[in-house]
């Protein structure tokens, strides 16, 4: 089973409650405005603060090339 893409209607980043995008390759939910990934083990998305890495602004992600 993958991760249901149309979860992606309803989930929000849980710091600014706005729009995510999901990084297939990197199996990540990204938060461009707050500059976190969230990551999706075992296809469920894991949206908690603590467990999100930061995105720092010279690293690109796939929105951003």
């Amino acid at each position: 089973m993958a991760f249901d893409t149309k979860l992606m209607e309803i989930l929000a980043c849980p710091v600014c409650k706005g729009k995510l995008d999901y990084d297939k390759a990197a199996q990540e939910l990204i938060c461009h405005f707050d500059r976190l990934a969230y990551s999706i083990e075992k296809d469920i998305p894991v949206l908690l603060e603590n467990e999100a890495r930061e995105i720092k602004p010279s690293q690109s992600t796939e929105q951003d090339s």
